[in-house]
């Protein structure tokens, strides 16, 4: 019997080493690489009708404070403006309002230069994209791009939206500017996601930004890890790199609210899984933004429930990718 569950173990991809059941890692991150600040006229927009209680802003000092109770020196600021323009918002005058939320978010960016680097955000299928990035090109608190295929309901079997994200990353990497995207097809509009979307984002979107960094978030997912498509998705890469593909040469993954406190073994084992696959250099720290108890020093604990080593945290903890330095 203990060799038939071996053998299930290896094969489900979810066998955790032996001796590795969630030891902590004492320190703390250098930095967090996966982090959000939203304006008041943002959060007003996000907030649900009374009496629900109204979404809070988030400025640069709030983050900062949450990054020196972690013991964390960093953060990467990934600009929400692209959420003005979600279809589903309707909002009148999007470009308007996502030019000014890419402006506020610099501004705040620029109060800790040690501390925050910026990205400009945009809706990579909309048509002023390439305007905006442009425009944000000569903004010098921005040193990077951050797209949210869900949010902008990006289809990856749309060839026009496919071709759209291609100019975009092209234009990236001609900036010089890494990449943050989050690439899980939108769950609301139930567009299709797994293995065949993420063949489509490695062979068709990766190859237009050859030269700069690429960071895939929260696993090639949206936050969890209980959904078999992220999982489907992600192993594409875990395939890639272990073929040493060259268009992965430049690939980073975030782990954003990957691990969630009520995940069972069985899904904190494929997850470490995972991470060792990918390559334990090539993770990287992230806590999404801070809402409620879910902060960077609460996310960062919620991390170390994955049965990695602690040599594992250690390298993860002090990654650091070229933007960052």
């Amino acid at each position: 019997m203990k060799r038939i569950a071996v053998w299930i173990c290896l094969v489900a991809g979810a066998c955790a080493h032996p001796s590795e059941q969630s030891i902590a890692y004492k320190g703390a991150p250098y930095a967090d690489y996966h982090q959000h600040l939203f304006s008041p006229a943002l959060a007003a927009l996000m907030s649900p009708a009374p009496p629900a209680k109204p979404f809070q802003a988030i400025t640069a000092s709030d983050l900062v404070a949450l990054l020196d109770a972690a013991g964390i020196k960093r953060a990467l600021v990934l600009s929400a403006a692209y959420i003005w323009s979600q279809p589903r918002r309707k909002v009148e005058n999007d470009y308007e309002k996502v030019k000014a939320d890419n402006d506020w978010t610099a501004e705040q960016v620029a109060l800790y230069p040690t501390r925050l680097v910026g990205f400009c955000s945009t809706n990579p299928v909309r048509e002023w994209a390439l305007e905006e990035m442009a425009r944000c090109a000569k903004n010098p608190n921005f040193h990077g791009l951050k797209l949210h295929f869900g949010n902008s309901v990006v289809d990856y079997h749309n060839p026009r939206h496919v071709e759209q994200v291609r100019q975009v990353f092209s234009a990236a990497n001609g900036y010089g500017w890494p990449i943050v995207v989050h690439m899980r097809a939108t769950i609301s509009e139930k567009l299709p996601y797994g293995r065949d979307e993420a063949l489509i984002f490695l062979n068709e979107m990766l190859p237009a930004a050859p030269d700069v960094p690429v960071q895939i978030a929260h696993l090639a997912g949206a936050g969890g890890y209980d959904d078999p498509a992220v999982d489907q998705a992600l192993t594409v890469f875990v395939i890639a790199i272990r073929r040493g593909d060259p268009r992965t040469r430049r690939l980073w993954f975030d782990v954003a609210a990957v691990v969630d406190s009520d995940a069972p073994p069985q899904q904190l084992a494929l997850i470490a899984t995972r991470i060792r696959q990918l390559g334990v250099k090539r993770i990287l720290y992230g806590s999404d933004a801070a809402s409620g108890a879910n902060t960077p020093a609460a996310l960062w604990a919620k991390f170390q429930m994955l049965p990695l080593s602690v040599a594992d945290f250690r390298t993860i903890a002090n990654n650091i990718p070229p933007y960052m330095r």
